[in-house]
């Protein structure tokens, strides 16, 4: 099929190569021209494992290519996916003026017949608007043209962006016209021929699904660190409670992780989204707003292990901080708990050396040129004459390093991890002071 991607950021390179490699002719179109010129070039704006290598390939092959052109890009396909940014407005919803925009200019160009997608996460009642301002624009141009708007979330985790494309748990799509619905069946057929579902229900219903999933699964991150906050206060261990839960099928793992909470482009974003709408609805959704309040307290409470530490003043400490990113295979600091525990020690007169294998450039970007903080080029070298190590994200690569080696640099051996990634007995015995969510107060 001939696909238009309008968006080339992180779901749109991640939805037009995939589409490509399937065999589709993807024409991925961005108002960006420096964006445009890199990917054209095979180099990618994001750090996302795999994806350089299916850009490189379809792009050889000329299934994918790049443009700043949109009336090209409309006219030239047949469906068009809109992957635009939907940004937190000031009031806590989504910002929908680049979608709307986009549909807009879609409404000016087209042809003839076409799909209109939202793959861009946009709130209910977002199909209905796109069809609206598309429809003024072709009232202005007095043409009759007929087109179809079709909600069809994303459920890309960061990271296993291009699995969970080529292997997704289902595909969703809303639309209301079965042949549209068996179009939109025929593009993603391959990619569920392990008899994933392909679920099709009424645009609304479609619009909503991707809210509540990212809102049951940032729920679910808050409801565990609700209990390592009770841990620490009754002396629980929360590692078995985790196990004891968890391993009821009713309700897993997954997600079930003590932390210092949930950051990134969606889960933040979307629980404000999905609260606003509740809210514009005049339902008050009381679970989703604890969930996400108790996020934003576990920063704090985490800070607080650490003041009670050094006895309440950080003023002249040091401290190393392993991980930047808000989650690891990425390079995306957006509401990145790190950034939150860096601001605040600064902010207390503390000194600070950081280390991320990807995400140094993006927070060097955001702290800018401050003397308080050094961003170094490797896990060791942030521990230099450090007061103590506080751990922020779980890249793999900071679960067995070399304590000895560790301990041989630090000023003292403390570690404050807030991704709990050792087990406390072990790290008594190797002679650390180690705090963790959930430790005993």
């Amino acid at each position: 099929m001939k696909l238009a991607i309008i968006g080339a950021g992180y779901v749109g390179l991640v939805t037009a190569a995939c589409f490509a490699e399937m065999g589709n002719e993807v024409i991925c179109m961005d108002a960006d021209p420096k964006k445009i010129e890199t990917l054209k070039a095979g180099r990618i704006p994001i750090y996302e494992p795999g994806l350089e290598d299916f850009i490189k390939r379809n792009s050889q092959e000329n299934r994918l290519s790049f443009t700043t052109d949109l009336a090209a890009a409309v006219q030239d396909s047949v469906i068009i996916f809109i992957a635009v940014g939907t940004p937190q407005d000031r009031d806590g919803s989504a910002d929908l003026s680049m979608v709307l925009d986009v549909a807009r200019n879609i409404g000016k160009l087209m042809n003839d017949y076409k799909v209109i997608v939202e793959k861009s996460t946009v709130p209910v009642g977002t199909a209905a608007k796109v069809r609206r301002v598309m429809e003024e624009e072709l009232q202005k141009r007095g043409e009759k043209l007929e087109f179809d708007v079709v909600s069809n979330p994303e459920f890309l985790k960061e990271g296993t962006a291009l699995d969970d494309f080529m292997k997704p748990d289902r595909i969703v799509v809303g639309c209301d016209d079965p042949r549209v619905a068996e179009l939109m069946k025929e593009l993603y057929g391959p990619f569920v021929r392990t008899h994933h579902p392909i679920i099709v229900m009424d645009v609304v219903s479609a619009e909503l699904t991707k809210y509540a999933a990212n809102a049951f699964l940032a729920t679910k991150i808050s409801f565990i660190n609700e209990l390592a906050n009770i841990c620490a206060r009754t002396g629980a261990d929360i590692a078995m409670l985790r196990q004891g839960i968890g391993s009821d099928s009713r309700i897993g793992n997954l997600f079930l992780f003590p932390g210092l909470g949930y950051g990134g482009s969606c889960f933040p974003k979307d629980m404000q989204a999905l609260i606003h709408t509740a809210n514009s609805y005049n339902y008050r959704p009381r679970l989703l707003e604890s969930a996400e309040a108790i996020n934003l307290d576990q920063r704090q409470i985490f800070l607080k292990q650490i003041r009670q530490a050094f006895l309440g003043d950080l003023k002249g400490r040091c401290f190393a901080i392993w991980g930047l990113s808000f989650k690891p295979q990425t390079d995306d600091i957006r509401e990145a708990p790190a950034l939150t525990i860096i601001s605040h020690l600064l902010a207390e007169g503390a000194k600070v050396r950081a280390y991320d294998p990807e995400a140094m450039a993006a927070a060097g970007q955001h702290f800018g040129d401050n003397p308080a903080i050094a961003f170094v080029n490797s896990s060791y070298g942030a521990l230099e004459e450090v007061d103590a190590l506080i751990i922020c994200t779980e890249w793999a690569r900071f679960r067995e390093p070399d304590f000895e080696r560790m301990k041989s640099l630090m000023k003292s051996p403390v570690i404050f991890d807030g991704r709990n990634l050792y087990k406390p007995g072990k790290m008594a015995r190797l002679g650390f002071e180690y705090f963790y969510v959930g430790k005993k107060i």
